[in-house]
C-alpha cells in the first residue's frame, strides 16, 4: 500500500512540473546555473550561406540555412589534422616524430597566390610544429606534406580523408585534397560540426587550434588567422576563405558552464575577395556566439 502511495506522489510531482510554465520547467532543470540547451527562438543566424549549432553533449543541433554541399576551403586542414593524429598520435606536451621537409614542399612556397609557408628543403620538423603551420597561418604546403608522409601521397591521403569522414557520418562531405585549395572538397555546416566535436577531444589539437601564436624554428613567429580567439568564448577552431568557398569558419567557444558550444558558418561574401568572406564569417560567427551565450535555456528545432 505504501508503495502504491509512493507511486501515486511522485506522478503527481512530475504532472506538476510538466504544467509550470516553459521558463519554470527550465529554471527547474538547470538548478546548477549551467547552459544545458541552446533556445531555438530568434538566434541570430547569418543573413546568408549556412550555418549550424551545437552544444557539447546535448544531442541537440540546430542547422540554418539550405545544408547543401559548398566548397569549404581551409576548413579542410581540421580534417588532415584529425587523420594525421588518428595514425601518429600524440600526447599533451609530445612533439612527435621528425618528419623531412621535401623539394616539393619547399618549392610550393608563395606559388599560385595560396596560403603557404616558406620551409627549407631537408630540414627536419617535429609533427607537432608542423600541425602549428598547417592550422594557424594555415599553409597549403604543409597539409601536401603531411599528406604524403603519412600516407605515401596525397592521393592515398584524401582517401583515407573520406573513409574518415565516412566512419563520422560525414553523408554529404566529400574531400579531394589534403589542404581545401580544390573547389570541389565539399561539405555542410551539420557536418562539420560532426568533425569538430571530435577534433576538440583530441588534446593536442585543442591545444593548437586555441594558439593565438607559436614560434616555430626554421619558420619563425607565425599568427591564428581566427582573430576570434579569447573574444566571446572562443577557443578554436579553423577559418577557410576563397573566392569559390566565400569565407568559412568552424568555431568553439566556452559557455558559463564547463560544455563547448561548437558552430560552422559557411558560404559567407562568396565569389568576392578571400579577405571579404573571411572579415565577414567572422562577423557574423561573433554575432551568433555572443546570441548563443546570453540564452541559457532550453530547446526548439530550427529549418
Amino acid at each position: 500500500m505504501w508503495t502504491a502511495a509512493g507511486a501515486l506522489l511522485l506522478l503527481a510531482a512530475l504532472t506538476a512540473l510538466v504544467a509550470l510554465p516553459r521558463s519554470d520547467r527550465d529554471t527547474s532543470a538547470r538548478q546548477d546555473g549551467a547552459l544545458t540547451e541552446i533556445v531555438a527562438d530568434d538566434i541570430p543566424w547569418p543573413g546568408e550561406g549556412q550555418a549550424a549549432v551545437t552544444l557539447e553533449g546535448s544531442g541537440q543541433v540546430l542547422t540554418h540555412g539550405a545544408q547543401r554541399p559548398v566548397p569549404i576551403a581551409s576548413l579542410t586542414k581540421v580534417m588532415t589534422a584529425y587523420v594525421v593524429l588518428d595514425g601518429h598520435p600524440l600526447r599533451p606536451g609530445e612533439e612527435g616524430p621528425r618528419i623531412k621537409v621535401d623539394p616539393r614542399a619547399a618549392h610550393e612556397a608563395g606559388v599560385g597566390g595560396e596560403s603557404t609557408v616558406v620551409v627549407t628543403p631537408g630540414d627536419r620538423r617535429t609533427e607537432r610544429e608542423l600541425l602549428h603551420l598547417l592550422l594557424l597561418p594555415s599553409a597549403n604546403n604543409i597539409a601536401r606534406l603531411l599528406a604524403r608522409w603519412d600516407a605515401g601521397s596525397e592521393e592515398a591521403f584524401v582517401r583515407k580523408m573520406q573513409r574518415a569522414a565516412h566512419d563520422l557520418g560525414m553523408r554529404d562531405t566529400t574531400y579531394t585534397d589534403a589542404s581545401g585549395i580544390s573547389p570541389t572538397t565539399t561539405s555542410t555546416a551539420a557536418d562539420q560540426l560532426k568533425l569538430a566535436r571530435e577534433a576538440m577531444r583530441l588534446p593536442v589539437l585543442r591545444d593548437i587550434v586555441a594558439t593565438r601564436e607559436a614560434t616555430v624554428p626554421g619558420v619563425g613567429r607565425v599568427a591564428n588567422s581566427n582573430t576570434l580567439l579569447g573574444t566571446s568564448g572562443v577557443v578554436g577552431l579553423k577559418t577557410g576563405s576563397s573566392t569559390p568557398a566565400g569565407g568559412n569558419l568552424l568555431w568553439a567557444a566556452r559557455t558559463d558552464g564547463t560544455r563547448l558550444l561548437l558552430g560552422a558558418v559557411l558560404h559567407q561574401r562568396a565569389n568576392t575577395t578571400p579577405a571579404e568572406g573571411l572579415t565577414a564569417a567572422l562577423e557574423a560567427s561573433r554575432i551568433l556566439i555572443d546570441g548563443l551565450r546570453a540564452r541559457p535555456r532550453s530547446t526548439g528545432s530550427e529549418g
